[in-house]
């Protein structure tokens, strides 16, 4: 993280854990005060690659499971890196700066994947580098946070994954209620963290986690690499998939399970009374082995217990109970997904 933004969160009261924003002095009031609104956040578990040159565009479409040909300089797009065999590598969320293409991840993923998409260039007029030190991620959400943008003399996007242009940066509305996010270049991110947190309550990044489950958009991080194909993620009923373009790592795989129908296993919101984290186990007595599933994400919820979206074969969704921490663990309580 930029020493500059860094040294402004903590003097903002920033609770870190290594580069991770966990909370501001009082997590479970912060977990309270997202009920309600406006909250402010450090997106400090993302990192920011550009992918710039004369042959970004068919370079990054080329690669990545969205349609990247279609994608306007006033949009935002959910997207994947496959494997050949159709397992998600990372999950990205895409937007457009200037002539260069934003491609948002899991910090912790950012250098190896940069790596690895830099292997892929090749002869292609294509520059990769990492902004994650220059752009500062920041979150709001909640009621009057498009009051707070507009005094902020910010631009407020309308509909989900519209993206406009701000002074240093661009402004994001995301899925969920009243929900954005602001890349901001982090010479001018203390000033507007300032402006903004005259009107919204500051939190950790785990509250905004708990945002994006509510939200019902899967994350991909370490624990969960090469675990998922798309489907099985939502990817496809997020807008992250694209069936009409031409190959990319692990198209095929993506493209026949689609076809024919073969997706056993879906992405679920839930809750639970235990903690859950990324790549944890569930299990019901329907699955093979007891095998009744993978967290995907988790985050802690304001009443107390753990909110998450998970992976989970159909037949142990619909068919008995699916348990969290072992054989005999917590049992999960399904919840809607908002699409």
């Amino acid at each position: 993280m930029n020493a500059l933004w860094k040294n402004t969160l903590e003097t903002a009261g920033a609770k870190f854990d290594a580069d991770l924003v966990t909370d501001f002095g009082d997590a479970a009031g912060e977990r309270q005060a997202a009920l309600n609104g406006p909250v402010l956040a450090p997106l400090s578990h993302l990192g920011l690659i550009a992918v710039g040159g004369e042959d970004a565009k068919s370079f990054l479409h080329n690669q990545v499971t969205s349609d990247v040909n279609h994608l306007k300089a006033e949009a935002a797009q959910h997207s994947a890196w496959c494997t050949a065999k159709g397992r998600m590598l990372a999950s990205f969320l895409l937007w457009k700066e200037g002539d260069a293409y934003q491609v948002q991840l899991a910090a912790e993923l950012q250098p190896a994947i940069q790596k690895r998409l830099q292997m892929f260039v090749l002869r292609a007029k294509v520059q990769i580098t990492s902004r994650s030190d220059e752009v500062a991620l920041i979150g709001l959400a909640g009621p009057g946070s498009a009051a707070l943008l507009a005094q902020a003399a910010l631009p407020v996007p309308a509909q989900p994954l519209e993206a406009l242009e701000a002074p240093a940066g661009k402004v994001i509305r995301l899925e969920g209620k009243e929900r954005f996010e602001i890349a901001v270049a982090v010479a001018a991110a203390p000033s507007l963290w300032a402006a903004l947190a005259a009107g919204a309550r500051p939190v950790g990044t785990p509250v905004w986690q708990w945002l994006q489950i509510q939200a019902g958009i899967p994350h991909i991080s370490g624990p969960t690499q090469e675990a998922f194909v798309p489907q099985m993620a939502n990817f496809e009923r997020i807008g992250g998939v694209s069936f009409h373009k031409g190959c990319y790592p692990g198209q095929e795989i993506v493209a026949r399970t689609q076809y024919l129908g073969k997706v056993k296993r879906s992405l679920f919101r839930a809750k639970v009374a235990a903690p859950v984290r990324a790549g944890d186990a569930l299990f019901s007595t329907l699955a093979d082995e007891n095998h009744g599933g993978t967290v995907v994400n988790g985050a802690p919820a304001a009443d107390g217990s753990w909110e998450l979206l998970a992976v989970i074969p159909e037949n142990c969704a619909s068919g008995g109970p699916v348990h969290a921490g072992g054989p005999d663990g917590p049992v999960l309580e399904l919840l809607p997904l908002p699409y």
